[in-house]
Parts: structure tokens; C-alpha cells; sequence
């Protein structure tokens, strides 16, 4: 319940952005329905379907007769109150209380403006609406704080910030070339135009600036606010052209008067060199245009208001006094002259504001109404659109690149044999479900690279630089082990051309002997997958013995490290724990031995017990790993381990058709939508990359091949769970 589009308004935009990403993100049994706020009995707008209902703001009866419809609709569950107090009838927007007092579904409000130091009619229609609340959502400590010791709010208050739109984090010089301004220095504000935008401030600070800086250009967009425009005209526009006027600074102030799209929005900020919001009510509690423009990694000069002095903190941004040009001046020439400084802002900004875009936050308020409306009853998880964009990004004629810079690829890191063997099962995959045979092109890109990394000997060495150079001294069991699985896969994959098999063959039976002489339990493991999968395609005896032979090896590790209160492998978990597990159970469908499938189940369930916590997934952490008898790291959490689990628990369910393997698997799969300690998405939903891993306070956001081929993994994987 709010404003809504087409109503131009920050509410509506807020309110429409919201309700989009919680309907992306759960299945159609939920759907968000709006009721929209309209101005008065004179305004009426060409609402889409999602409006349910829509009020004349000033028509108390139109509150009660909206309030007895929700009721009696049965399929409303909750009801989310957009508050701001300009959007509702009577003082400070009483005539909201008459609709709380009638409504019997429960209601969650989120306060878009919590004001200190209120008066006594303001405090008390605050605390009327507690009331009737189930719960108050704010987007900032700051307002938390305010309600509990200035309006006396005794109710459950959530903090779940302001969303922004998921962008990658760019330099504005390629985004300045789109748009036309290659050679300025950009500075953005952006916003409905009203007189407390202070942006009279920043343009009596440029001249000072111009001096060092002439090819500065300050673009200042949004259309007058509805309301300001009624009632007062364009005399702030005017008043600020006739003072750019007046200071000579026509080429560098320039003014783009239009309500913009998220998507021009976006395009602007991207393109700044610094955001400036000039603000002038000291109280803002929340401000969304300061928000998108951190979340697009962009260096912000602000005045103090509440929202703006919490978001900047820690070096995030710097703070400007209010009515002080020099102030911005000083703010602003500061930044152009030291690069580094700009860059740590950009950065600090850019990481620190993850959970806040749209995923991240539909996920926390989707939480917070099914704490309050029971709708878990009613919805499932989904997912995500399975994408290769950013795997084709990264991956060249030769293969596919090992790191990543952000989004962009780091050619100088070379290339793996471990990232072009998954790449290649994850293709395999792709194409078993799709039948696009763009596929089958990239099947050949990561084939030919395990066939250039192919030794006399068989062996298959693991890293190769850029300049195509194999790395003689750098192999990997692992890698080899995960070699022989991708071909294994290959072979058993339908449909796939017979010349690109005939090669596959050829590799992996020149490997094979290689197999005799592994030690490592995970190679072990992966070679298992490889013979299964090879096995499928060509059965033999020969094929059951190597099996056999490498499942004895890992029984023999069990029967030596396990006890009652340590059910595993080794006397530790490390990476790609469950990986062992899942080798046996492979062995189980192989050879039919029980005794494999006892031991993978038991194994399995050891590791569940460990790593699914609260309801979430928590894999081993890499920095420290779990000893036994030691504490268990929890950070640094990586996204193969993570798609290792999906997969073990998928084969299980398979196999057992025990349902809670299918429930964990779904569990651990969600923990790269943001199901995660951090409560952030690991997946990016923009790129279709994800993210290096989860550290205590903060995401990895490089998106290298380990990580966005272990989401791709793992996303197929649940392609053979799904209803």
C-alpha cells in the first residue's frame, strides 16, 4: 500500500521496485497486489494490473470501504504499508488510522521518514499506527534508534535498507564515452526538484573548482516534484539557471529536466566521476538516490542528513556542510586531486553496499511478511534463469580464463586445467538439457585444452599462462582426477557428436593409467565420477575393477578415521567435502554394494550436521578448515563447496528418494541467492556470474571461473530435482 506508478513519485518508484523483485524471486502462488495512493479526487493515473485498489488519499471512507474489501478477500495474507506522512489524508496522514483499525490482516510498515525531536501530534499518529502494526521496517540504525527513544516504539523493528538496482562495478570513463561527455569530469545529482535540494550550494562551490578543473561538467537531473510544480512552478529551476547564469558556468552546469527511468538512472551514475547530494533537511532518513548511486560504486559528496552521515561512515564517502559552497569545493577538489582516495571511496562504497541491492532486500522482507502472514505456506522457492553470459565472458578460443577482476576477466592469470575441466561438464549439462549447440562449441574450446595440457605419460598438467605456456611443475591430482570425471561425462552425454567422443575417448584412456598411483582422496573421488560416467558409455569389467579398486581406497580411509563422534574420511574436512561421499555413492550404482552406499549415507549425514546451521547452509571455511577436536572454520566460505553439496545431495535423493537430501539440497543451493550467513547473494543475477566466496563481514566480488562454474553446477544440478 503506497504510490505507484505512473504517479511520479520516490514512493511509487520504491513501492514498484519492491514488489518486482519479490515477484521475481518467488514463485507465481505469491504475487504481490497493490493498493495505490492517489492524489486527491482530481488525479487518476492509468494504474497496471498489480493495483487492486485504488484511494483518494483525502476520502477517509475510502480507507474504511479499501479496509472491509482487503478483509474479505481471503487470499490477502499481509498487507506492507509504504509510509511517508505527505502520502496519506489528514494531519501527518491520520486518516491511515481509521484503515488500521478496521484491517484484520496482519500489516508490516515500512516508515520512509522517521523524524526526531517530534511534535506531540506527529508522536501520537506514530504510535497509533504501532498499534495496529505487526511490525515497523526502517531503513537506517539511525531511525531504529529514534523510534525506540524518541516515539517510545516498543514493537519489532527491522532494519532492512533501501534497495538498489545490482550493476557492476565499472569505470566511468567507458560510460562517459556512451553518453557523449568522453572528455568532462562529471559530476551527478539526481532527483524530484524542489527548493530543499540545495543545489544552489554545489553551483556557487564550482567556480573555485573550474579554475583547476574547466572541463568540469555538473549535470543536474529530475524533473520539478508534482507537488512543488502545483504550487510554486519552476521558480527553483529558474532561480538556479538565472545563478548559473550569473556565474558564467553555462558549459558547466547543465540541466536534463525529465522524470528518468531506473534505466537513464543507472546509465548517469555509471557515467559520474562523483555523485553529489546537496540535501538540505538535516532529518532525511533515508535517501535512495545517495543508495543507488553507492551501489554503482560511485565517490559521494553529501550534506550530513541522518541517512547520509550513517551511509558515509568508515570511508565510504565524504560529508559537505549544509548551505557551505566552499564546503563543496573543498569536497569536490579534494577527490579530483588525489586518485587513490577516489578510488578507495568507489571501492568502499561499491562492497559495502551488496546487501542492499533488490535480491538481497526482497529476500529480507519476504522473511519478515512470512514471519507475520505464515506465507511460506503458500510459496516455493525459485530458481534463477539458468545463464551462461558472464562463463562465455571469460572463456576464449583457448579456454577459460582462471580469474576475474571484478566482472572483467584477468587475462594475465592464465588458465586452469581444473576450471576448463568443469567448464566442460557444466557445457555437458547445458546441452543435455538445451540442445543448443553453441554448446558443442565450447565442449570443444575446454576439450582441446585438457588435450593440450596431455602429457607422454598421460598425466595432465594443470596451469597454463598466457602466453599458452604449460606450467611443467604445476600438477595437481585433483585437477587430473576432475579431468578424467569431465571426459567420463562427455562420453556419457547424449547426442554429442561422435568426433568430439572419439577425441574425449582417446584423451581419457591415455589417462587412465595415471589412476594407479593416486593418493588423494578427492582425486580418488573425481576418477570414481569419471569411470561411472565412462562406464555408462562403454561397460566393462575393467571399467568395475579400476571402480572398485579406488572405493576400496576410500573405504579403507573411512574404516581408519572414523569413530562414533567423527564419521569421516580424514581426521579433517577441507574443500569439496561431500565429494567423497558422492564417490561412493557412484560406487553403489556401479557395483551394487551395499556397503558403499552405508558408508556414503552415513558420511553424507555426518557432514550435514556440521555444515546446515539455523536453516542455512554453511560450508567449511577455507581459512582454517575443521580439525577434529578444533574449532571449525567458518570463513572464508567458497562457492564450489557449496555446488559440491548441491550435487551429493541431488545423487542422494536419486537414489534413496529420501526427502530431506532434496530439502538440503534446495537449502544449500538457496545459499547463493543470499540463504547465507551474510544474508547477501553470492549469485549475481545481473552478469550471471558469481561471486568468490563469503567472508565475515563482507562478499568477494570478483566473479572468477571457480566460482561462477560452481553456481552453474550447481543450478543445473537442480534442473533434475525440480517438480
Amino acid at each position: 500500500m503506497g504510490t505507484f506508478p505512473p504517479r511520479e513519485c520516490g514512493i511509487a518508484t520504491f513501492t514498484k521496485d519492491l514488489t518486482s523483485a519479490i515477484d521475481k524471486k518467488f514463485t507465481p502462488k505469491i504475487k504481490s497486489k497493490i493498493v495505490a495512493m492517489n492524489k486527491n479526487a482530481t488525479n487518476i493515473y492509468n494504474y497496471s494490473e498489480d493495483v487492486l485498489f485504488d484511494m483518494d488519499d483525502s476520502n477517509i471512507q475510502e480507507y474504511i470501504d479499501t479496509a472491509k474489501k482487503i478483509n474479505k478477500n481471503n487470499s490477502i495474507k499481509a498487507v506492507n504499508i509504504q509510509h511517508e506522512f505527505g502520502i496519506f489524508g489528514g494531519q501527518y496522514g491520520d486518516y491511515l488510522i481509521p484503515f488500521m483499525e478496521i484491517m484484520e490482516k496482519p500489516m508490516i510498515v515500512t516508515l520512509h521518514s522517521v523524524l526526531p525531536k517530534p511534535n506531540d501530534k506527529m508522536k501520537k499518529v506514530v504510535q497509533s499506527i504501532a498499534r495496529k502494526t505487526a511490525c515497523f521496517v526502517v531503513m537506517t540504525n539511525n531511525a531504529s534508534e529514534i523510534l525506540r527513544d524518541e516515539y517510545g516504539i516498543e514493537n519489532d523493528i527491522k532494519v532492512i535498507p533501501h534497495g538498489i538496482p545490482t550493476a557492476p562495478f565499472t569505470d566511468s570513463k567507458k560510460e562517459k564515452e556512451k553518453i557523449g561527455y568522453k572528455n568532462k569530469i562529471l559530476l551527478v545529482s539526481f532527483g524530484l526538484m524542489g527548493s530543499n535540494k540545495g543545489y544552489e550550494s554545489v553551483i556557487d562551490a564550482l567556480p573555485e573548482v573550474v579554475k583547476k578543473f574547466p572541463n568540469i561538467l555538473y549535470i543536474i537531473i529530475g524533473a520539478t516534484h508534482p507537488v512543488v510544480r502545483k504550487e510554486k512552478g519552476e521558480s527553483y529551476r529558474n532561480f538556479l539557471e538565472k545563478k548559473v547564469a550569473e556565474l558564467g558556468l553555462h558549459k558547466n552546469v547543465k540541466f536534463y529536466n525529465k522524470y528518468v527511468t531506473l534505466s537513464e538512472i543507472i546509465k548517469y551514475l555509471k557515467a559520474a566521476d562523483i555523485y553529489i547530494c546537496s540535501n538540505n533537511n538535516p532529518d532525511q532518513a533515508v535517501s535512495g538516490t545517495l543508495s543507488y548511486a553507492m551501489g554503482c560504486g560511485r565517490a559521494c559528496i553529501s550534506t550530513p542528513f541522518l541517512h547520509a552521515k550513517e551511509a558515509l561512515d568508515k570511508g565510504k564517502g565524504i560529508l559537505a556542510e549544509f548551505n557551505n559552497p566552499k564546503s563543496f569545493a573543498d569536497g569536490i577538489l579534494r577527490l579530483l586531486s588525489d586518485a587513490s582516495l577516489k578510488k578507495n571511496i568507489e571501492i568502499n562504497a561499491y562492497t559495502r553496499t551488496r546487501h542492499m541491492t533488490w535480491p538481497n532486500v526482497a529476500l529480507a522482507y519476504m522473511k519478515t511478511f512470512d514471519k507475520y502472514g505464515r506465507l511460506s505456506e503458500n510459496y516455493e522457492k525459485i530458481f534463477p534463469k539458468i545463464r551462461l553470459k558472464h562463463l562465455i565472458k571469460i572463456t576464449d578460443n583457448f579456454g577459460v580464463i582462471q580469474f576475474s577482476n571484478n566482472t572483467t576477466r584477468d587475462k594475465g592469470s592464465g588458465y586452469t586445467l581444473d576450471d576448463n575441466a568443469r567448464a566442460m561438464i557444466v557445457s555437458c549439462m547445458h546441452y543435455s538439457v538445451f540442445k543448443n549447440d553453441a554448446r558443442l562449441k565450447s565442449i570443444n574450446i575446454y576439450l582441446d585444452f585438457i588435450k593440450y595440457v596431455q602429457q607422454s605419460d598421460g598425466k595432465l598438467l594443470n596451469f597454463v599462462d598466457i602466453n599458452k605456456k604449460i606450467n611443467l611443475k604445476h600438477g595437481s591430482e585433483d585437477a587430473y582426477g576432475r579431468a578424467m570425471w569431465s571426459l567420463g561425462f562427455l562420453l556419457s552425454t547424449e547426442d554429442i557428436q561422435d568426433e568430439i567422443k572419439d577425441k574425449a575417448e582417446k584423451i581419457f584412456l591415455s589417462s587412465l593409467n595415471v589412476t594407479d598411483n593416486i593418493k588423494s582422496p578427492r582425486a580418488a573421488a573425481f576418477i570414481i565420477l569419471g569411470l561411472y560416467f565412462y562406464n555408462k558409455f562403454k561397460s566393462s569389467s575393467e571399467n568395475i575393477t579400476k571402480i572398485t579398486k579406488l572405493s576400496k581406497h576410500l573405504v579403507s580411509l573411512y574404516k581408519n578415521s572414523a569413530s562414533d563422534d567423527w564419521i569421516w574420511f580424514e581426521k579433517y574436512l577441507t574443500y569439496s567435502n561431500s565429494k567423497l561421499p558422492e564417490a561412493l555413492f557412484y560406487a553403489y550404482l556401479a557395483t551394487n554394494n551395499k556397503k558403499y552406499l552405508e558408508i556414503a549415507e552415513s558420511t553424507l549425514n555426518f557432514l550435514s550436521s556440521i555444515t546446515f546451521k539455523d536453516k542455512i547452509f554453511m560450508p567449511i571455511g577455507h581459512k582454517g578448515w575443521y580439525l577434529k577436536n578444533e574449532n571449525r572454520a567458518y570463513f572464508d566460505q567458497q562457492p564450489v563447496d557449496t555446488a559440491s553439496m548441491v550435487q551429493t545431495l541431488v545423487l542422494a535423493y536419486k537414489i534413496t528418494k529420501n526427502e530431506k537430501y532434496k530439502e538440503n539440497a534446495i537449502t544449500a543451493f538457496h545459499w547463493f541467492l543470499g540463504e547465507n550467513f551474510l544474508k547477501q547473494s553470492v549469485y549475481d543475477e545481473t552478469t550471471g556470474g558469481c561471486y568468490d566466496g563469503i567472508g565475515e563481514s563482507s562478499i568477494n566480488l570478483n566473479q572468477g571461473a571457480e566460482s561462477t562454474i560452481s553456481y552453474l553446477l550447481a543450478r543445473l544440478s537442480m534442473e533434475e530435482i525440480k517438480d
